[in-house]
């Protein structure tokens, strides 16, 4: 089964049906006059605007793989807390892709909502999307396996959903559970799709005439292909920067980073069984992360009420930071290799999604393209700095706000206000 998660911008504040995408929001993302920027959601084939919504800014996709009949569906609808993927006891239920919009969860925010007492909250988001299952023989188009291959190459990252428990009333696709023979199947059919994708390359490559840039791009793919040629993932190989950026287009599906989710019952959610136990271990063989989830607890637990639901998670035995979703989005944030700054004050206290390494002046952009542009200085100060003092007044008083230039490269939990004149 294949998750996708993806960060996309712009991304439309509303839901969208055609033929071949469906687009759903997270019902907690309810706050329309929150966004002051409009945009236009086209259909990819036809350029046609089907609707004007307020966006948030986003900018990386990623997506989950596994087996049909896993849980992957059910796993997305407890994302977005609403049945919108179909969900039945039979393979391929799921065939189009369908796209969730989802709130990263971070505690932070409330703290800084109380400590300036604003008016609203945004957090930062990440797209899910639930793509219809892989069979062995997907590579060479077996279950519609292409067209769902392409749906995974388009992401950045994923997250593969492993099944890690009995049922007789849930079927197996292949007939009994054995989550590492359930892992290989997946990462053999990326790898003898990355494998045709690069001896179609190398073969376009052998007919154009070649120069010194071409016969170093020639010794990437020749070093990758034999790579997988040897059962070896290509994020598993030590790559040097230069022969990642020749294989970075290629969109290659072993070259992602991935998260294995453990999907269990409710009565292993909290000490996880033999099964999960496999899945950390092939994860920890790959330089890989994993996470417990269950779609069957996720799924009951978007039907309660939040007293309802810490009840349940009490009598489970488990902390709901800890576990499940909550986890999994923080982990595939992670993964992704993002990280948040805020805005804070009176009017709204909001987390921003950037990547590791960006400097202020595009982390002001984020927010709009003028303050990029005519970027002065960003007054930052951390998180924990900010709590530990209680309130932007006293942080000043105490000079622990810091003035910086246009080579600060932002940090995780920086509290930013940004100065700029155009």
């Amino acid at each position: 089964m294949i998750i996708v998660l993806s960060m996309r911008s712009p991304v439309p504040v509303f839901f969208l049906s055609s033929c071949c995408l469906r687009v759903y929001i997270h019902k907690n993302i309810s706050l329309g006059n929150a966004f002051s920027q409009s945009a236009y959601f086209y259909y990819s084939s036809k350029r046609r605007r089907l609707h004007t919504s307020s966006l948030i800014s986003m900018t990386l996709k990623s997506g989950i793989v596994g087996l049909p009949n896993v849980g992957k569906s059910t796993l997305f609808n407890a994302l977005l807390q609403n049945s919108v993927a179909q969900c039945a006891n039979f393979p391929f239920c799921t065939i189009e892709p369908n796209v969730g919009i989802v709130p990263v969860p971070d505690p932070r925010l409330e703290v800084l909502q109380k400590l300036n007492h604003s008016e609203k909250v945004i957090p930062t988001f990440l797209e899910f999307i639930d793509i219809a299952g892989l069979v062995a023989g997907a590579s060479k188009g077996e279950g519609l396996g292409n067209r769902f291959l392409a749906n995974v190459r388009e992401c950045d990252a994923i997250l593969h959903v492993v099944r890690c428990f009995e049922s007789e009333d849930i079927v197996h696709v292949i007939g009994s559970v054995d989550p590492l023979r359930d892992v290989d199947i997946i990462n053999t059919e990326l790898s003898l799709a990355d494998f045709a994708q690069i001896e179609k390359k190398l073969e376009r490559m052998k007919r154009n005439r070649a120069d010194s840039k071409t016969t170093l791009e020639v010794e990437a793919l020749e070093r990758a292909k034999a790579a997988l040629d040897t059962g070896c993932l290509l994020r598993n190989v030590n790559f040097t920067s230069q022969e990642k950026a020749f294989l970075v287009p290629l969109q290659l599906l072993t070259l992602k980073p991935v998260l294995y989710a453990a999907n269990v019952s409710e009565e292993s959610l909290a000490t996880g069984n033999p099964f999960t136990q496999l899945v950390f271990r092939r994860a920890r063989e790959e330089n890989a992360s994993a996470v417990v989830v269950s779609a069957q607890v996720e799924s009951e637990l978007a039907s309660l009420s939040e007293q309802e639901k810490v009840e349940y998670l009490r009598i489970l035995g488990v902390q709901r930071e800890r576990i499940g979703l909550c986890l999994l989005v923080r982990e595939m944030y992670t993964l992704l290799g993002l990280e948040t700054y805020f805005t804070s004050g009176p009017k709204e206290t909001r987390a921003w999604t950037i990547k590791k390494g960006t400097k202020a002046p595009q982390a002001a952009g984020l927010i709009h393209s003028d303050f990029e542009r005519g970027f002065i200085r960003a007054e930052t100060i951390s998180y924990d700095q900010m709590v530990a003092v209680g309130s932007e007044k006293k942080a000043r008083e105490q000079g622990l706000i810091r003035s910086e230039g246009k080579e600060y490269i932002v940090e995780e939990g920086d509290i930013v206000h940004f100065r700029f004149n155009v």
